[in-house]
């Protein structure tokens, strides 16, 4: 399907993404018409008399004097405008889109709420063990046009999907990965059921010579995986008869062929904490099984794994404290899993950020029975996360203490005042980054930064 046509494309967002489009319509179609609209003032990568500028409020104005528009993943479709321009009979497309119907190898799109970049990178490097050609790209920061020139039918994409690339999909990877799904992003999506619907267009246009990689321990993900005739490959954190890979006794082991079973390496041997990052590596190593890897190659590639930043990242040991950075827990499970994962050590907590609407009482419920002494709270939900706290005691004596914080250095200031010696300080917020941050990951490098700098102390 050809998803650029017309004389004219207007690219709606001009971000990173934005960006990347610009440079694929100019070494692509060199004789379209080209505008760029966005709210924020832009500084185009090449000024010429073919690009006009839509900036300002009313951006959105004239995009009917275009013939198809570039949208960025993370513009609303929902505005207005856009709406209007649907049913003028115009095109909206996407980078994804594009490259979907543009991409001669194969592809492997992987989605879910948290973990998608841990697997994404798993799944690249253990192809990487067989395979000569293989390109990571999508949500993980490396948009997708820019790593098209050059490839082949031989060219193995791994794509990581978040829930505003797939809303809008025409197609699907020949090899599907889907991980857990929590409430997030409400705000863009409306509710819950929306966010699940634009996670499940992931398998919407799979056919019965495609496959689909989930754990069925999840009903969400479960269901959404048998709307699909694509071949269905499980893994599972407990032995199961249909399970292609899964943990046994600390050890993962596949299945290949009926009743034939071999062990691929020892828990012990994953580099990662949690356990979301346990199921991670069974679909990342379900991918490569699938893909004929082999086993001792998924051992090593796996076992060499660097932990990315802002997941469970130990930070380091200053004044006999241990500080872990888990900047992208951005729902409460994620938090949960972060605190589990490191054990009884952890004595405070940094938690709270921008309100998304999204529950936190099963947090609080999981606070209250813990072994923390120290809750340090962000605004805004910081004061929603503490109610349930109270609400979860039933108005025993509460032996979790919490303090205010107002930016990053006061709060890891307030963690080494707090903190014993030998025991964790955990960033891992439960909450989405705005307010007081741009994003995750300025979040976390403050964290790392302060926590360096009192250090020092």
């Amino acid at each position: 399907m050809k998803e650029i046509l017309g004389s004219s494309v207007l690219l709606v967002g001009y971000g990173l993404e934005g960006k990347s489009n610009h440079r694929y319509l100019i070494k692509n179609y060199p004789d379209k018409k080209i505008g760029i609209a966005d709210q924020q003032k832009i500084e185009p990568i090449v000024n010429s008399p073919s690009t006009e500028l839509h900036i300002g409020k009313d951006y959105l104005q004239n995009i009917l004097h275009y013939d198809v528009i570039i949208k960025s993943a993370g513009v609303p479709s929902k505005l207005t405008e856009l709406k209007k321009y649907i049913e003028s009979g115009k095109r909206i497309t996407s980078a994804t889109n594009i490259f979907f119907s543009e991409c001669p190898g194969m592809i492997i799109g992987v989605t879910g709420t948290k973990g998608k970049s841990t697997t994404s990178s798993l799944v690249s490097n253990i192809l990487k063990e067989k395979y000569s050609d293989v390109r990571l790209v999508g949500n993980i920061g490396q948009p997708v046009l820019d790593y098209l020139p050059g490839s082949d039918n031989n060219t193995i994409f791994v794509i990581e999907l978040s829930s505003y690339q797939l809303e809008d999909i025409r197609y699907s990877p020949h090899i599907a990965v889907l991980l857990e799904i929590f409430p997030e992003h409400l705000n863009y999506h409306g509710n819950f059921s929306k966010y699940i619907e634009a996670k499940s267009c992931i398998i919407r246009y799979q056919t019965s010579q495609d496959i689909v990689i989930f754990n069925p321990s999840h009903k969400i993900v479960s269901s959404i995986a048998s709307k699909t005739s694509a071949k269905k490959y499980r893994f599972s954190l407990h032995p199961r008869e249909e399970a292609g890979c899964y943990l046994k006794e600390k050890s993962i082991f596949v299945q290949r062929g009926k009743g034939k079973t071999e062990f691929v390496l020892h828990r012990n041997e994953i580099p990662l904490l949690s356990r979301g990052n346990l199921e991670n590596t069974l679909a990342a190593i379900s991918v490569g099984t699938l893909l004929d890897v082999p086993l001792e190659k998924i051992r090593l590639a796996v076992s060499e794994f660097k932990p990315l930043k802002h997941r469970l990242e130990f930070v380091g040991e200053y004044h006999d404290i241990r500080f872990f950075n888990d900047s992208l827990a951005t729902i409460p499970e994620a938090t949960i899993n972060a605190l589990k994962a490191l054990g009884k050590e952890v004595e405070t907590l940094i938690v709270g950020g921008y309100d998304r609407g999204i529950d936190f009482s099963k947090l609080g419920l999981f606070l209250e029975k813990s072994q923390l002494k120290s809750l340090i709270l962000f605004p805004t939900t910081g004061k929603r996360i503490w109610e349930e706290v109270v609400k979860a005691n039933l108005g025993k004596k509460l032996n979790l203490k919490k303090y205010d914080a107002f930016s990053m250095k006061e709060a890891v200031q307030i963690a080494f005042q707090n903190t014993s010696a030998g025991k964790i300080c955990l960033l891992s917020p439960a909450s989405s980054s705005f307010g007081l941050f741009r994003d995750y990951q300025e979040r976390g490098d403050l964290f790392k930064k302060s926590v360096k700098e009192w250090g020092k102390e």
